[in-house]
């Protein structure tokens, strides 16, 4: 059963996440997929020069971006954009919704708020690097789209 989430931001503790060199973050789930059933929400620091996730877009799950702190810039399918505090982003669930935030400031940190939808299944696609991920009930896995088949192959 959901109920009303009351957090302080500096009272979440922050996931540290640094798996490849240019990606890297801080993320305090402030209302967490579970607590919240269609959404979450998430307070994200990505130190200076560093993105948090690549270039990508949704085909079910929305997102919308309040910046609180720093500034950056956003990839869009209708180019780069700088984005600074104050600014908000929402990202429809298709191709006009790729993006990717990079921090472009030597010295502050980049710090927004992170507004997602949920599905059951969402399926996420990755246009520089040719790749989608499907994330959702057992299955949270990366594929290269160059490694298709048929869809009868070996039935």
């Amino acid at each position: 059963m959901s109920k009303i989430v009351h957090v302080n931001v500096n009272d979440v503790s922050a996931a540290y996440v640094c798996d490849h060199p240019g990606y890297e973050y801080h993320k305090r789930k402030l209302a967490p997929f579970g607590v919240a059933q269609r959404s979450s929400v998430a307070a994200y620091e990505i130190p200076p020069g560093k993105s948090a996730y690549p270039y990508h877009y949704h085909t079910f799950d929305e997102e919308a971006f309040y910046i609180i702190a720093g500034r950056g810039l956003i990839k869009t399918p209708d180019g780069d954009k700088t984005i600074k505090a104050g600014d908000f982003l929402f990202f429809p669930a298709n191709a006009t919704g790729a993006h990717k935030i990079t921090n472009t400031s030597e010295t502050e940190m980049l710090i927004y708020i992170d507004f997602a939808t949920f599905h059951e299944i969402d399926v996420a696609v990755y246009p520089d690097s040719g790749k989608i991920g499907v994330w959702g009930g057992d299955i949270n896995k990366v594929f290269k789209t160059e490694n298709a088949v048929d869809y009868y192959e070996e039935e």
